[in-house]
């Protein structure tokens, strides 16, 4: 084994300042400057630094992450730390120094394949087959796995803490219940969820309002849970789940129509078809309420190399005014936007906890490196919202019908309403 004397100089003089410890495969270290604290990064093999030199930058580190490759002991510790310090820029002279190094104590060997858990996207940006296998990427591990970190119903989106609730459970039956009242439900309306997950949505709507719900997912395992769940509920008479994609929906117009965390995946070149497709399914005078993440800074780039091939391959959260645009291109017409954007980073304080309290049986359905994954995501996507990269808004919208829209307003924020 090549010695790591040379790495360790080429670390030290590239990083002066290093409020971390890192731990080399051989026993050696490298202290931190600042009196021994911040966290520790253990390399524990030569692959990780053949995956750093494979793919420089958060895609190397990630995947050497992922394997295994390097450990971190806090991961909270590393996310602060990321959020505070700023590495010095390297010139060419450093980067060369620090190649050489890591290639001299790596050897000749060759690459690493990239770990089992990550999706490298092909074909066609939000074609139906590539989206199909984003989609499976990510919910793969299976129906049992996502119960251990969500609440009973099975809500994989925002929870709405800000009104009063205490617990995940009541949350979650804040925000269906708020997402029932902005849309107005009446019994007998026939109401459609896009992207309607596990059937929290449709089985609350048809339950406690009465509506006739249909609801569509590209997961087999979720229509399954769904129409289980619709049964167990008593109200299997009232929904319907499909496993099919937006652009496959058609039929006789709906009175209301909800999409709940699907416009993410959507993608700026598909937004405009995707909002007139479901305003073409609208009937005049129903509403639509699309509840979506959304970047809130311009400056920023759609989505990291690590989201993108370990957590949501293809994800692009919009600008909460290009989905407005794309609404009011489809003739409809917005109301109400509002954003929730600490209840999303409350939401997912709760689903890391409940995750880390069922390790031990995550780990065993999942594999380390899906559990990798999970465990930085839930964090990092938090600190998303806590930070200002990212909201969540509800953008309700409504499509005309000649008559003219009372300003009348109710206590629980529901929208202006006709006579």
């Amino acid at each position: 084994m090549s010695s790591t004397a040379p790495l360790r100089e080429a670390i030290a003089e590239a990083l002066p300042d290093r409020p971390f410890t890192i731990r080399l495969w051989d026993g050696t270290s490298l202290p931190s400057t600042n009196g021994g604290g911040g966290p520790t990064f253990t390399v524990r093999s030569q692959r990780a630094l053949a995956h750093a030199l494979r793919a420089p930058g958060q895609l190397g580190l990630g995947r050497a992450y992922v394997a295994g490759e390097i450990e971190v002991d806090d991961i909270d510790r590393v996310l602060d730390l990321l959020d505070s310090w700023k590495p010095p820029p390297l010139d060419l002279r450093t980067k060369a120094t620090l190649a050489a190094a890591a290639a001299r104590t790596t050897g000749l060997t060759l690459p690493p394949k990239p770990p089992a858990a990550e999706l490298r996207p092909v074909g066609r940006r939000h074609s139906r087959e590539r989206d199909l296998r984003a989609v499976r990427h990510h919910y793969d591990v299976g129906n049992e796995f996502f119960s251990l970190f969500l609440d009973e119903s099975m809500t994989y989106s925002c929870a709405i803490f800000s009104r009063g609730a205490q617990t995940l459970e009541e949350a979650q039956r804040t925000k269906l219940d708020l997402v029932c009242r902005k849309l107005q439900l009446q019994k007998g309306e026939r109401l459609l969820d896009v992207g309607c997950g596990w059937g929290s949505f449709v089985v609350h709507a048809a339950r406690e309002y009465g509506v006739r719900a249909t609801g569509v997912t590209l997961s087999e395992p979720q229509a399954v849970r769904a129409r289980r769940r619709a049964e167990e509920a008593g109200v299997g008479d009232l929904v319907d789940v499909h496993v099919m994609d937006w652009r496959d929906l058609a039929g006789e117009p709906y009175d209301k129509i909800a999409s709940i965390g699907m416009v993410e995946h959507v993608g700026s070149a598909n937004i405009d078809a995707y909002a007139a497709r479901l305003a073409s399914l609208l009937r005049p005078g129903g509403w639509l309420l699309n509840h979506g993440i959304a970047r809130l800074r311009h400056t920023d780039p759609e989505a990291g190399p690590f989201s993108e091939r370990f957590v949501f391959p293809d994800a692009a959260p919009l600008h909460v005014s290009r989905i407005c645009f794309a609404v009011e291109r489809a003739g409809l017409v917005p109301q109400t936007v509002e954003g929730f954007h600490a209840d999303y980073a409350e939401t997912l304080k709760h689903w890391a906890q409940r995750l880390d309290q069922n390790h031990a049986r995550a780990l065993e359905l999942a594999g380390p490196e899906r559990m990798r994954v999970w465990r930085l995501y839930l964090r990092t996507a938090r600190r998303g919202f806590e930070s200002g990269f990212i909201g969540l808004f509800q953008v309700l919208a409504q499509r005309p019908d000649g008559r003219p829209v009372v300003l009348r307003r109710d206590e629980q924020g529901a929208p202006p309403v006709g006579p």
